[in-house]
């Protein structure tokens, strides 16, 4: 295969070329593969003779510019089977082109010659030193987790309205709509032109074109308070010398209790279909997991890096059908696999099938857990009637203990009862926790009814009688 020859064009006009490459251009007795017309020096240099073949024509039949760059390769590779090919870009060949990374991961000598960068002129035009902090982004193929708002911010290859557009809308996801950004087109050349405009207007005011940049200025802390990092920083300012003497003070054992409070408030959220009460609690939640791991970390033990890999790399493990080729055919296959993977991880067998269960779990949630591990080895009832059976036989015990007047003995064959339910709820996939929660915010719910209807009426609950307070019952029952 011939070699492949790549020339940057520069960023401006034909003024700024090197001179080197402008004779070599002009002295070309064949064609050059240039990957756009769309600049001023190809249009000079057509002017004096240069011919160029494009791939203009390429951006029209593809969507995805992935697709425009990888048939473009394709064509170069192509004709140097056959011929030494010239390749010219806009810019600088190592600065903002995928073609080109593309052809030096081939298999072909590939030379790289001249060619003028426009970072120079962009940051004089901007009049900011990149060594603050810089960021250069491809519009055309970033991510919002990409972004770091604490630097100076490029976006280049900003083609048209629609490129303008995604830019827009990804950094109003950060942003304030009044947010001061500048355009850039055509910078270092005589048709420069520097446009500060508000992100709104970002697609909507300004002509773009393939010299097109947008520059964000770094944003300032009070609009990142939103991100993870502003967050980390002031948990370490919380517990640092100068910060918080609660917060300095606590250790993993004293958060517990608060651990417990702030998820059964945020179940409260969920029930009440809170949307702002789901938000407040689970920043609760968020924060007793940054607090554990600040103190890790001031500890020296662990940091929140390790909670967030740990997390990270065990989420991929456990959904090999997501991150890898594997396939499920529903949701319970999922639960399965997990379980086995699970156990993969650990690299141990457990002395107990029933060993892991957390033992500070309310203890209906705690027989509820008991008894799908013990289900999973096969202790399990052959249906569901020998639960019924089981049941009643528990009750009938109740009685003879009740009986019998040996509290300690009512106490352990009660237990017996709701052991048993919870088993019931565990065929029928109902979290008896969760059932039992519900039918307590539903007795408080009829009960406050029927204390208000009665206040209304100017009577106390103690003067009525239960028939009285059956009625009401059953009108807050009507009115659910």
């Amino acid at each position: 295969m011939n070699k492949i020859e790549i020339i940057g064009l520069g960023a401006g006009d034909l003024d700024q070329l090197p001179l080197g490459i402008y004779k070599k251009l002009c002295n070309l007795d064949k064609s050059v593969y240039v990957r756009t017309l769309d600049h001023p020096v190809v249009q000079a240099l057509q002017a004096e003779g240069v011919s160029f073949h494009s791939f203009d024509t390429i951006y029209e039949e593809e969507e995805q510019f992935t697709n425009v760059y990888h048939r473009i390769v394709a064509i170069i590779l192509e004709k140097a089977k056959i011929e030494q090919v010239i390749y010219a870009v806009p810019g600088h060949p190592m600065l903002a082109e995928k073609t080109v990374q593309i052809l030096l991961d081939s298999e072909c000598e590939v030379e790289i010659i001249g060619g003028s960068s426009y970072l120079d002129d962009l940051f004089t035009g901007l009049k900011i030193d990149p060594i603050d902090g810089f960021q250069f982004l491809d519009a055309t193929s970033f991510k919002r987790q990409d972004i770091s708002y604490h630097n100076h911010l490029v976006f280049s290859q900003v083609y048209d309205q629609i490129i303008a557009s995604e830019v827009k809308l990804t950094l109003l996801e950060d942003l304030p709509a009044d947010y001061p950004i500048t355009i850039i087109d055509a910078v270092g050349s005589a048709r420069e032109k520097i446009v500060e405009v508000p992100l709104e207007e970002l697609d909507r005011t300004v002509d773009v074109s393939n010299l097109t940049s947008v520059y964000v200025p770094p944003a300032p802390e009070h609009l990142l308070h939103h991100t993870f990092a502003n967050l980390r920083q002031v948990i370490h300012t919380l517990r640092g010398p100068d910060g918080c003497p609660w917060d300095q003070k606590q250790t993993h054992e004293s958060l517990r209790e608060y651990a417990i409070e702030e998820v059964y408030e945020l179940i409260d959220a969920i029930d009440q279909q809170d949307d702002e009460g789901i938000i407040e609690e689970l920043g609760d939640v968020l924060l007793q997991v940054m607090l554990h791991s600040q103190i890790g970390e001031d500890e020296g033990y662990f940091t929140i890096d390790d909670v967030i890999r740990n997390l990270t790399e065990k989420m991929i493990h456990r959904h090999p059908h997501v991150f890898q080729n594997e396939s499920v055919s529903n949701a319970d296959e999922v639960v399965k696999n997990w379980e086995q993977l699970k156990k993969d991880e650990k690299g141990e067998t457990r002395a107990s099938a029933l060993d892991g269960i957390a033992k500070h779990l309310p203890s209906l949630a705690r027989a509820y857990q008991l008894q799908k591990r013990a289900a999973k080895v096969g202790f399990d009832w052959h249906s569901l009637q020998g639960a019924y059976d089981k049941l009643q036989e528990e009750l009938e015990e109740f009685k003879v203990a009740i009986k019998k007047g040996n509290a300690h003995e009512q106490e352990k064959e009660f237990g017996d009862i709701l052991f048993v339910l919870a088993n019931i709820a565990r065929y029928y996939k109902i979290n008896p926790e969760v059932a039992l929660h519900h039918t307590n915010e539903k007795f408080i719910l009829r009960f406050s009814y029927m204390e208000q209807a009665l206040k209304d009426r100017q009577r106390s609950i103690q003067e009525v009688t239960l028939e009285e307070m059956n009625e009401l019952w059953e009108e807050a029952k009507e009115k659910e």
